[in-house]
């Protein structure tokens, strides 16, 4: 599979890093030298000097030999230029990074005739991540699939969890009424992901990912030893459009919903178009604001400025004031790993997100979803098995599963279904697989 991705930035970067795992045939294109010499010494992947709306430069490379056009440059008008030249002059499938999401739910242009066949919106993306994770607030990382059918759902493991200390069979055997799969887990000062088996034992402090069917999420809370509470009170720092969108989306949840905002004009902007939300303008730095605008009685608190370091520090002063639940947007990547040594339930990054998106276009085989976990350098992928397809022929405990991947579980006739090895696959079923970058060849080669 030929790839060509316009732009070197954190999207375009984290793409390639994954798709340096495999044998693809990658091409990277950006202006800065320090980019992508930067890329040449960590990835396996080959980098072009220039301007990637250049008909020159994208016949030189073979666009007419490639199966996807990824455009994630800075600029929405670069990335859509890239996409109506590239699909002109023969790219099989074009992507588009763009920054106004109204173009996702606009039913009146049909973009795939200017040659833009896919188009996603990083802020959009991380508005709805923000909402998932309010709707499950006991949980730091959360993924549905299927409308909630299955969840993957991640949590730090304390003290009060039952699980601590027991190994994944005798935890099993303990909690027989609740359906759950351990996937993931994320050991301090073990940099590997590790692939959890029977005799893998629970520790404090571990960041654990369970893949729970949706009739057994509540029975989950006492494992982790966390009580489900609800949240209903929610200020957001931060007017940008990720603020703005997350407000919106939670109003018509029925939340309550407070945004401070510190520029006076985009507040009033956003008092008029947010009916259902007070904005409050003023400086969410300032101790006193925050007092005054009783931030003691919020059950969440997200921050989602263009400052990564004032929305991790404010979260951390709305955690000091008894504030359950706190969300901070940030642009390092590297911020992601160190969320719950700090204190914080979620960091999120929008191009983090929007990396992990896109890459669902890539992957071979029939995918309906696929989604990154924080924290962990692999992927949640659901996948819909085919006739006559390897994972058929046999039951799952005969087909040589790979050991860096784990079997979730799967959805039949609607319904979801906990694994077992003497299960075989049917056409039709929806598969949930937690998997490793050294094993992906071998797991889709199943679904063939």
């Amino acid at each position: 599979m030929k790839i060509i991705i316009a732009g070197a930035g954190d999207v375009g970067f984290h793409l390639a890093k994954l798709l340096s795992y495999e044998s693809q045939d990658t091409y990277i294109i950006d202006f800065d030298r320090e980019r992508l010499n930067y890329i040449n010494n960590h990835l396996d992947v080959i980098t072009k000097k220039g301007d990637a709306t250049s008909i020159k430069l994208l016949k030189e490379i073979g666009i007419d030999k490639a199966d996807l056009l990824i455009a994630v440059t800075d600029s929405q008008n670069t990335n859509f230029t890239i996409s109506v030249i590239g699909k002109s002059l023969g790219a099989k499938k074009t992507i588009a990074r763009i920054d106004n999401p109204e173009f996702l739910n606009n039913c009146e242009v049909d973009f795939t005739k200017f040659g833009v066949d896919f188009m996603i919106s990083p802020q959009e993306l991380a508005a709805n991540e923000i909402k998932m994770l309010l709707h499950q607030s006991s949980f730091n990382d959360t993924v549905a699939f299927e409308s909630g059918v299955f969840n993957v759902l991640g949590t730090a493991l304390s003290y009060t969890s039952p699980i601590v200390d027991l190994t994944v069979k005798e935890a099993k055997q303990k909690f027989t009424n609740v359906d759950f799969t351990t996937i993931a887990i994320k050991r301090e000062g073990v940099s590997q992901t590790i692939i959890p088996r029977g005799d893998t034992t629970y520790q404090v402090n571990d960041q654990v990912y369970f893949c729970v069917p949706n009739y057994s999420m509540k029975d989950l809370y006492p494992i982790i030893g966390k009580k489900q509470y609800h949240i209903k009170n929610v200020m957001i720092l931060g007017g940008s459009s990720i603020g703005e969108k997350t407000a919106r989306n939670l109003c018509k949840d029925n939340f309550k919903v407070k945004l401070i905002e510190k520029n006076k004009e985009k507040a009033e902007v956003l008092a008029e178009e947010l009916n259902k939300t007070l904005v409050v303008c003023g400086d969410g730095r300032d101790l006193e604001l925050l007092e005054d605008e009783n931030i003691r009685e919020m059950d969440a608190f997200i921050a989602v400025t263009g400052n990564s370091e004032t929305n991790i520090m404010s979260c951390l002063v709305a955690k000091s004031k008894g504030v359950q639940k706190t969300i901070a947007l940030v642009e390092n990547m590297d911020y992601i790993d160190i969320s719950q040594t700090i204190g914080i339930e979620s960091l999120i990054n929008k191009k983090l997100i929007a990396a992990s998106n896109i890459f669902r276009h890539i992957r071979k085989g029939e995918i309906l979803a696929l989604a990154n976990l924080h924290n962990i350098d692999a992927e949640v992928f659901e996948f819909e098995v085919q006739p006559n397809a390897r994972i058929t022929k046999k039951p799952i405990k005969d087909l040589h599963f790979p050991r860096e991947a784990v079997f979730g579980g799967f959805i039949r006739n609607e319904k979801a279904m906990m694994p077992n090895g003497n299960v075989q696959m049917e056409s039709g079923d929806k598969v949930i697989v937690f998997c490793l970058p050294e094993a992906i060849e071998d797991l889709e080669s199943l679904f063939k």
